[in-house]
């Protein structure tokens, strides 16, 4: 076995030779293009990136027991961070991308047709790993429309698996440290109900609807997170200050941030469309910034993790936990 080198490595022949622009072809001059291609290339990589950490989150998710005390979690959020570095450095590629004026674009922009970033089935695919749903997608019939058959099937397959969402889910609901739900009004969680009515202002008064629907129903077919699920969730972001929550307030934040990342790349994404097409129609046939603004406003995937703030209330509110239940929360001796 010979030694092995860098070059070969990383295969930089074929990554290298990977670029070929169609103004080439066609013998006109349009020297940006290979910034267009080269950019893209790279967030195709990075998607690359962000499937194979993601995957192996859901692999220690989907476990039948997830020992929230164990390496294992901590594994989790590293990876979701990761996950967020990587989702930044997407988002000031922009920057990059924007080096380029709109009649830089415009030497090569109708040599692409009917090509479009829209058309990017991997991130398609992590969307929907991460738990975004086909039928919760802005315009359903054009998605499919633009899509190569092999690459909706794929997107279809990762719909037909258990999101990340899904897991989380599971994982928050057999947790075992949130107090149960209880009629007793000395229960924890009849005391916290108590305490958040009396934090709210008169204008907040219809929250309280609200808050029996998330937490204390399994009736409300729209939410994604369940009842159990999201008593967790609040119970972890209320007391995260004990050793124990520590781990799962950090995974939860994770998510958060994933969603803040996805959405501020739509959000440059859409005013770097604007900026260099104005209201033209995409190169994929869609209404360019019109689109790109609906897609951004309702593709939040963890927007019922983001919704539980809602429902904080302040610190010195908060009930007041049983010698037991702190016990639980701390190290262990």
């Amino acid at each position: 076995m010979g030694d092995m080198h860098y070059h070969d490595y990383l295969q930089l022949d074929r990554i290298l030779n990977s670029q070929f622009p169609e103004s080439d072809k066609q013998n006109l001059s349009a020297h940006d293009e290979m910034l267009f291609i080269i950019i893209h290339q790279t967030y195709e990589l990075w998607f690359k990136q962000l499937h194979h950490e993601v995957d192996a989150v859901a692999t220690i998710m989907n476990k039948p027991a997830l020992n929230d005390n164990s390496p294992e979690l901590q594994t989790v959020v590293h990876r979701l961070s990761r996950c967020i570095t990587i989702l930044r450095v997407l988002v000031h590629q922009i920057d990059i991308m924007e080096t380029m004026t709109p009649m830089d674009f415009l030497d090569f922009r109708d040599m692409l047709r009917p090509a479009s970033g829209f058309q990017s089935w991997q991130f398609k695919q992590l969307e929907a790993k991460l738990g975004l749903k086909f039928d919760n997608r802005h315009g359903k019939e054009y998605y499919t429309a633009q899509l190569k058959k092999e690459h909706v099937d794929v997107i279809k397959n990762a719909e037909g698996n258990k999101s990340l969402l899904e897991l989380i889910n599971s994982w928050l609901e057999r947790m075992p440290l949130a107090p149960p739900l209880s009629d007793d009004p000395d229960s924890f969680w009849q005391v916290y109900k108590k305490s958040y009515q009396g934090s709210l202002a008169d204008a907040e008064k219809g929250n309280l609807s609200a808050l029996d629907e998330v937490f204390f129903s399994n009736s409300a077919q729209s939410l994604q997170l369940s009842s159990a699920a999201s008593r967790a969730a609040l119970f972890i972001m209320l007391y995260r200050g004990y050793p124990l929550l520590q781990q799962p307030f950090q995974l939860l934040n994770c998510l958060l941030e994933i969603d803040e990342q996805l959405s501020s790349w739509r959000y440059r994404h859409m005013n770097m469309v604007h900026r260099m097409i104005g209201t033209r129609i995409g190169t994929g046939g869609s209404s360019g910034k019109d689109y790109l603004k609906a897609a951004a406003d309702k593709h939040y995937i963890f927007r019922e993790i983001a919704q539980l703030n809602s429902f904080l209330i302040e610190r010195r509110r908060l009930p007041t936990l049983s010698n037991e239940m702190e016990r639980r929360l701390g190290f262990a001796h």
